[in-house]
Order: structure tokens, then C-alpha cells, then sequence
């Protein structure tokens, strides 16, 4: 029982932790992105530490107190539509067998979902397609060209706060948990 409360705590921790990043968006707007991709990056310390389905769990807690509380619908749709749940898939993207395989799997998932928001923003939020045309050049492919110049930056940085978690906070953390 205590094994599950610790568990537990640790999940509540990180939800409110996310979750609190994504109401900052309201007070910071310029960090719209960066935020939500914070919030993400906290799950895996959840998937590090007690497993995938606890995870899940904080992106879902995280995901549903941010449609609550946050007022940049947008940082909300980036955090639920992709980095909220994308560091929980990462290790299972990063499983197949041909290197080419994995980046195509990553860009894809990333890539949908960025088309996902898109079509979201303009459909469910009222964004008007007239605001993505800057002299003739429709900016959303130019957003989704540097945008995944910019996932690729946030992968590889995933991978080294992992390697930078598991070695430094780890065992603080295992020790606190008192799981092993």
C-alpha cells in the first residue's frame, strides 16, 4: 500500500507541476510552446520512475486541469495533441529495428499532430485562415519546416535530460520512492 501512495504522490506532483506550467501560459505568452513542451517532458520522469500506465495517467490529470485552467487554448491543444503524451511513446518509437524507421515514425507522429492542431485552431478556436498569409506565403508550411527542425532539437534533448535524470536524480528519487 505505501508503495502505491508513493506512487501516487509522485504522480500528483507531476500533474500539478505540468499543470501549473500550462496556467504560467497565461501569464506568459510569449511562452506558448515552451511551457507545454516543459509540461510533456515531466512525464517522463513518471515512465523513468513508476511506469508507463502512471504516465498516462499524469498526461490525462495534466491534460484535462489544463483545458480548466488555462486560457491559451493553443499551448493547451500543443500539450494535449502531442508533447503532454509524446515522451510516453518515445521508447516504444525508438524500438524498431532500422534507425530510418524510428525518425520516420517520430516525424510522422509529430507531423500529424502539428496538421491536427492546425486544423483545430482554425475549425474549433475561430482562427481565421486569412492570418496564416504573410505577401502571398502561406505560413504554415514555413511554421511546420521550422517546426520540425525544432522537434528533432526537442527529442535529442529529451534523450539527454534521461540520460542526465537517470544518472543524477535517479537514485534520490528511487531512494525517496523506497521502490527498489
Amino acid at each position: 500500500m505505501k508503495n502505491n501512495s508513493m506512487k501516487l504522490a509522485l504522480c500528483g506532483m507531476l500533474t500539478a507541476l505540468a499543470t501549473a506550467g500550462m496556467f504560467l501560459t497565461n501569464l506568459i505568452p510569449i511562452a506558448s510552446y515552451t511551457l507545454p513542451a516543459i509540461g510533456g517532458a515531466l512525464t517522463v520522469i513518471a515512465v523513468l520512475e513508476v511506469g508507463k500506465s502512471w504516465a498516462w495517467s499524469v498526461y490525462i490529470a495534466a491534460s484535462l486541469l489544463s483545458v480548466l485552467v488555462a486560457v491559451d487554448k493553443e499551448a493547451v491543444a500543443m500539450f494535449v495533441l502531442f508533447f503532454g503524451y509524446y515522451p510516453i511513446i518515445k521508447a516504444n518509437l525508438e524500438q524498431l529495428k532500422k534507425k530510418y524507421l524510428v525518425w520516420l515514425a517520430k516525424l510522422s507522429v509529430f507531423n500529424l499532430s502539428m496538421i491536427l492542431e492546425f486544423w483545430l485552431a482554425l475549425h474549433l478556436l475561430g482562427v481565421p485562415a486569412e492570418s496564416f498569409t504573410l505577401f502571398g506565403l502561406y505560413l504554415p508550411w514555413v511554421f511546420l519546416l521550422v517546426g520540425n527542425i525544432a522537434f528533432l532539437l526537442y527529442d535529442y534533448c529529451i534523450s539527454c535530460g534521461i540520460l542526465i535524470y537517470w544518472k543524477r536524480l535517479h537514485p534520490f528519487i528511487r531512494k525517496w520512492l523506497r521502490l527498489k
